[in-house]
């Protein structure tokens, strides 16, 4: 068996506590979601309406990324944007779809009445939470501590304290201050991570989780992960979220597009844009189905075989500069705790992280087909931050 790469390991880690994170803010959040394009209440009523319509007893339902990378910034005197963006390390925070969908209000710092509400927030803008927020941050403040506690009864406790100090070792040896959280996925940047500012020199921490403070797991796996993937972009024009999950599983022969979300474990939305930036760039035609009436299938060209190629050798690259940089019994370490925990991940139906993915039955993952696969890297897109792009 290939040995799995430090990087789907961390991935598949991530996605399966975020995903249980998430399942548990729905049961206890007052909320409103599409299922079966409807939009649903937490008291279980149906009503019309979308993402961005007026709200019905909740906020829109968001995703764990919108906690860590916003909401936990915004005290209930509120933030300017700017302070906001130095206390979460980073920019890119659908901080206007939060305002849209029930969870903050933004106030301008100038008295221009005029200025749109879909206007974006500027830096001395005012960001404050609404009741329906408050109520949301109450929610979310335990949540990663109580699914490490699951966790630790599930996988033992010594598997995950193992992981949590391997992860640590790594973490203290970064020079650089990131995100409680990956940052949101966006195609005008390619999908590529920003490098971050140097440690120190973004302002003030984060509200509470810096200076020493103990990290929630799902951030050690956050900034692992995200540091590596900066490391891997420095050498790729192919960002690691395309690369990992859509380039990663076509080939020359042709695939079928309305496979793609089972084979990747994103959503359809998550591959359209891996699709459209590959197709961009030569690296895939998309054609018609010629053993079907209707559909597509995209295959690779001969450049987005060298794509997928370099994608390979840079993974292993990768991992083999960061036994250099942070010693090489650091990095056999980690490896060794996630493979406790995630197991093989080429053969996920086994990986024990499945066990924690079943839904409420209410929930709006129990109306959907359940992953045959997780992700191998997390798609956190704007559409509310869920890492497998839904």
């Amino acid at each position: 068996m290939t040995e799995v790469n430090l990087s789907a390991l961390l991935s598949q880690t991530l996605v399966a506590f975020t995903i249980e994170f998430d399942n548990e803010s729905e049961h206890r959040n007052a909320h409103r979601t599409t299922v079966k394009g409807r939009v649903r209440t937490a008291d279980g009523r149906e009503v019309g309406g979308g993402a961005d319509a007026t709200p019905h007893r909740g906020p829109w339902l968001v995703s764990q990324v919108m906690w860590e990378n916003v909401m936990r910034h915004v005290g209930a005197d509120g933030v300017t944007v700017q302070e906001l963006h130095a206390r979460a390390r980073t920019r890119r925070d659908s901080l206007g779809g939060l305002q849209r969908w029930g969870y903050v209000v933004v106030t301008p710092a100038s008295s221009d009445a005029r200025r749109a509400r879909t206007a974006p927030p500027k830096a001395g803008d005012l960001v404050r939470p609404t009741a329906a927020g408050r109520n949301a941050q109450a929610v979310w403040r335990p949540l990663a501590a109580e699914v490490e506690v699951r966790w630790r009864t599930r996988f033992g406790e010594k598997r995950i304290e193992v992981l949590r100090r391997a992860l640590q070792a790594v973490v203290d040896q970064f020079a650089v201050d990131l995100p409680l959280y990956l940052p949101i996925v966006y195609p005008t940047n390619n999908g590529r991570a920003d490098v971050p500012e140097p440690r120190g020199a973004g302002g003030s921490g984060g509200s509470g989780v810096s200076g020493g403070a103990r990290l929630d797991l799902s951030a050690l796996l956050s900034q692992t992960l995200l540091a590596f993937t900066i490391d891997f972009e420095r050498q790729s024009r192919i960002s690691l979220p395309i690369s990992a999950n859509t380039l990663r599983v076509l080939d020359d022969q042709g695939v079928r597009v309305r496979d793609l979300p089972v084979l990747t474990g994103v959503s359809k939305e998550a591959n359209a844009m891996a699709v459209g930036f590959l197709q961009r760039h030569g690296c895939v035609v998309v054609e018609s189905d010629p053993a079907a009436s209707r559909g597509k299938i995209i295959r690779l060209t001969s450049k987005g075989q060298n794509g997928q190629d370099k994608y390979l050798r840079l993974l292993a690259a990768t991992e083999e500069h960061w036994g250099h940089r942070f010693g090489r019994s650091v990095i056999t370490d980690l490896r060794g705790a996630l493979v406790q925990v995630a197991g093989e991940v080429d053969e996920a139906r086994r990986s024990p992280l499945f066990e924690g993915l079943t839904p409420y039955p209410d929930g709006w993952r129990a109306s959907v087909r359940p992953p045959e696969t997780l992700p191998h890297y997390p798609m956190v897109l704007h559409r509310g931050g869920y890492p497998d792009g839904s």
